[in-house]
């Protein structure tokens, strides 16, 4: 019986994707596996219906709780808050309640200098992070204040740092850690805490960047002082799990670097 018992997640880009070995290679699916582990059930949306379903079989038939998967995709040139509503909708009449919201989904072009950059290529990480995020907090936001819910949102060391080639990935980033201050700022009354991970786990989507972007993979990803990169659910899973426990409730409007020591600031 984990403390989320009975309690409803929602966890943008949860599909299941595997690194070449086999294992998950998805942050999503990793936070969703810690999430589904406390006993809460769950929401997971994404683009790649494939991997939603993947994911939704394996986190039913292995941890025995309920999953509402959702295909939705913010981008530009469609109606992206009737899209939202409807996985909130879908939600509350599933599962009658939010109580979290984390924020993971986000694509990009990464490995693309500004010179070069298109403006689809930088709407593509807008769209898909920034105003994602957006839409999903001001959306959730009636349900989490009648349950004094938790929002995780996730930028990234792209920004913090100024990252090689992740010009559009880095704003986007960086405008979800401005809106997040500011959310917990405005929301702090209604008992919301909201906070901000940078993760650094090795994933599939690393995988595909390293085999396309060589050069960007070798500005950018380092080896942490730790020895290894993260576990996509024992180390970032598990810490945005207890970014919603009670026990961190009075934290609020923080970011944390989740990288094995590559993330230290001043």
């Amino acid at each position: 019986m984990g403390f989320l018992e009975g309690k409803t997640a929602i966890i943008t880009g949860g599909g299941f994707a595997a690194l070449k070995d086999g294992s998950p290679g998805s942050i999503g699916y990793g936070i969703a596996t810690a999430y589904a582990k406390e006993g809460a059930n769950l929401v997971i949306t994404g683009r790649n219906v494939k991997k939603l379903e993947e994911a939704k079989s394996r986190l039913e038939g292995e941890h025995g709780v309920r999953v509402l998967a959702m295909q939705a995709d913010v981008a530009a040139g469609t109606d992206n808050q009737a899209t939202v509503q409807a996985v909130i909708d879908a939600a509350i009449a599933e599962f009658g309640r939010i109580d979290v919201l984390v924020n993971n989904a986000q694509a990009s072009a990464s490995g693309v200098t500004i010179a070069d950059h298109t403006t689809n290529q930088f709407d593509l990480a807008v769209y898909s992070g920034l105003y994602a995020t957006f839409y999903y907090m001001q959306a959730c936001y009636p349900h989490l204040k009648k349950t004094k819910g938790s929002v995780i949102n996730f930028a990234s060391g792209a920004g913090l740092f100024g990252n090689y080639g992740q010009v559009a990935y880095a704003a986007a980033k960086e405008g979800i850690r401005g809106m997040s201050r500011v959310a917990a700022t405005e929301w702090g009354p209604d008992g919301i805490n909201v906070n901000v991970v940078c993760p650094l786990a090795w994933t599939a989507a690393l995988e595909n960047f390293q085999e396309q972007y060589p050069e960007a993979f070798e500005a950018n990803v380092h080896m942490p002082p730790m020895g290894h990169y993260g576990d996509v659910e024992a180390e970032i899973g598990r810490v945005v799990v207890q970014l919603a426990n009670p026990d961190f409730k009075f934290m609020s409007g923080e970011t944390l670097t989740l990288e094995g020591g590559m993330g230290l600031r001043p």
